[in-house]
């Protein structure tokens, strides 16, 4: 009981009903209905501590109040109440949210006046994981991403961009030819991610593994491939750099190949020889598009003559730009 008890004072103070409050509510649960100076003695309180905290259950439409000539309270059904309470807390929350967020914000604008300093942070080793994961889950409007090998070991990065699209967060990405070509990856992350919605386009390199929030922060990884370094990722804060890696973004997506888009004028194209297109527009060499499709490199030359003689094109080049042309990709 004394548990139970402590759970639910625990409960009440979160509602902003603590101390006195609190013990007269516990009595009154225990006790009612019962004349107020028996719920008092229980409780430990008397006179107008007994009236104030009382009271107070009462503005908060947990108690009835007295009755002319009688003595005798109870609890009231707490929805109303509880719906006034959580309101009321809620409204708290948000303002102490915009105090801290303003207090620190004040802190961060007099530190910089004078040192210019955590405009950049350094995150490493398993912190890196951490602090992705929160990175998708604050995002409010948008993600834009540069995407490329190595990969710092995260199972859970799919579902997180899965999670992020379903919330209805664009989500814009800028694969490198070496993503399309990565084992797996293709089939594994990056369809799945465009059939929930991602807008996706292809480079043959990026210039940076990048990862922009909003227009709040930028991730940027230290990816070393020589020295086999993936764990190291600096945190960008609002600065005259976070606006030079949105720019560069911006500047990479007008020039990338479009990943994915209509599906096919009337006629249709069957989705592997869509796939075939998307991975020859990336710049995937043959072997890696035979083994994406899981076919044989004389089948894999057959379809393309197919699709050159379909598109009217003499060349792999111009068989991606009628392509293109035509929707296909």
């Amino acid at each position: 009981m004394e548990t139970e008890n402590g759970k639910l004072g625990e409960a009440l103070r979160l509602l902003g009903i603590e101390g006195a409050a609190g013990r007269v509510y516990l009595a009154l649960l225990e006790l009612a209905p019962a004349p107020l100076g028996a719920i008092g003695e229980a409780s430990g309180l008397g006179g107008a501590e007994l009236a104030g905290a009382y009271g107070a259950l009462v503005d908060a439409g947990l108690a009835s109040a007295a009755g002319e000539g009688a003595d005798v309270v109870a609890p009231v059904p707490p929805a109303a109440g509880l719906e006034i309470l959580a309101r009321h807390r809620a409204a708290e929350i948000e303002e102490s949210r915009i105090a801290v967020g303003g207090a620190f914000e004040s802190f961060r604008r007099h530190r910089l006046a004078a040192y210019n300093d955590h405009l950049v942070e350094v995150v490493t080793g398993e912190a890196v994981g951490a602090r992705m994961r929160q990175a998708w889950a604050s995002a409010r409007e948008q993600i834009r991403q540069f995407e490329s090998p190595p990969y710092f070991p995260l199972p859970e990065t799919t579902e997180d961009s899965l999670a992020t699209l379903a919330r209805g967060i664009r989500q814009r990405v800028v694969y490198s030819r070496e993503s399309l070509e990565h084992p797996g990856h293709l089939k594994e992350v990056i369809e799945p991610c465009v059939r929930a919605g991602e807008q996706a386009r292809v480079m043959p390199s990026v210039p940076v593994k990048l990862v922009i929030i909003d227009e709040a922060y930028a991730l940027v990884s230290l990816s070393i491939r020589e020295a086999d370094v993936h764990n190291t990722m600096l945190v960008v804060q609002p600065c005259g750099l976070l606006s030079a890696l949105i720019a560069l973004f911006e500047q990479s997506w007008s020039n990338a190949l479009p990943f994915h888009g209509r599906t096919a004028r009337p006629g249709g194209l069957p989705p592997a020889d869509r796939r075939l297109l998307w991975l020859l527009a990336g710049g995937a060499s043959d072997e890696v598009i035979a083994r994406e499709l899981g076919i044989s490199r004389r089948t894999l030359f057959r379809r393309l003559q197919v699709l050159m003689a379909r598109l009217g094109a003499a060349n792999r080049f111009q068989m991606a730009l009628q392509a293109q042309r035509s929707g296909w990709l």
